[in-house]
């Protein structure tokens, strides 16, 4: 089932998420041609009932689509509007961003840039707000810094768990799927750059830190597709697990990556910075590996449970 909506999506954004159309959107071009594509392909509702006119897909079968999104850095809150429309009665048309937030809180939401709406939660309540955020001053970043004075009416109760374990899923999805393309481009890189006559890739030292990263790579699709595995939305062990697991994976990756690139990875001719950028960004976004784990760790002491039981009955969500 899965590879029957993979597959059409990932030729989809081989299509419109191309490395040269993901720049000209960090550029500020338009948006209108990809975000037509994603909303004529119907993959929008993916998560949305089917008694709304969705797919009503559980979370582990939009997985590999969020994952994918990452794997193509895609500039766009498409994963974001997935888990919108399955929110709202109602949805809005556009691209959809996500916070948590409250009047007159300052936050940075990332895609706020080309959002036409943020779905907010604030005091266990969803609200629908136009984006007009500023930039955060990180080149080539399509996050927004967002704040508002006063939220307009509610549209909705906030899902049970709230919506940044929904986001946190979402983020460790892409970190997934990014950290795959990440490592697959160094490992080719690390296979054709050749120093003192034969590739960087047979040097032992080097060939540790890639195994690693391949290491941390997995790390992060397990504890993604752990963290997908239960119902919608996921449970807050679920959520936790996979963001902090996923975010650990994504410095290490990132950093293992340029190590090996060298001085051509930042380079902005070079594709690998469009992954490592999004790495760190995703990494921060909804909750760090700290914030995580300080809510994993709360939730385990709270369990009268063993270790085991608590792995069992409460990861899975």
């Amino acid at each position: 089932m899965m590879s029957e909506f993979l597959e059409p999506f990932e030729r989809m954004l081989e299509d419109v998420a191309t490395p040269a159309a993901v720049r000209a959107v960090e550029q500020g071009g338009s948006t209108d041609a990809m975000w037509a594509a994603f909303a004529e392909s119907g993959f929008l509702d993916a998560l949305a009932p089917e008694d709304r006119g969705g797919a009503g897909l559980p979370l582990a079968e939009v997985q590999p689509l969020w994952m994918a999104l990452g794997r193509h850095a895609v500039p766009l809150p498409v994963g974001e509007t997935m888990i919108a429309r399955a929110l709202l009665t109602e949805a809005p048309g556009g691209p959809v961003a996500l916070a948590i937030a409250a009047p007159g809180q300052a936050v940075v939401v990332p895609c706020g840039l080309v959002a036409a709406h943020i779905l907010v939660e604030a005091d266990d309540a969803l609200h629908l707000a136009p984006a007009t955020g500023a930039p955060t001053g990180v080149p080539a970043s399509l996050a927004a810094r967002l704040q508002w004075d006063a939220l307009p009416a509610a549209v909705a109760p906030a899902p049970e768990g709230g919506l940044r374990a929904l986001a946190a899923v979402l983020r460790a999805a892409l970190i997934a799927g990014a950290a795959e393309r990440a490592t697959a481009m160094t490992a080719a890189y690390a296979g054709e750059r050749v120093q003192f006559g034969k590739p960087i890739g047979r040097q032992q030292a080097l060939q540790q830190q890639m195994a690693v990263m391949a290491e941390e790579m997995v790390a992060a699709r397990i504890a993604s597709q752990l963290g997908c595995a239960g119902a919608f939305p996921p449970g807050l062990a679920a959520a936790a697990t996979a963001k902090s697991v996923a975010s650990k994976a994504a410095a290490r990756i990132a950093a293992t990556a340029h190590a090996v690139h060298g001085a051509i990875g930042i380079s902005e001719e070079h594709d690998l910075q469009l992954f490592t950028r999004r790495l760190h960004e995703w990494r921060l976004a909804d909750g760090s590996e700290t914030y995580w784990n300080r809510l994993l760790g709360a939730a385990r002491l709270d369990d009268e449970g063993g270790s085991v039981d608590f792995v069992r009955e409460r990861l899975p969500g």
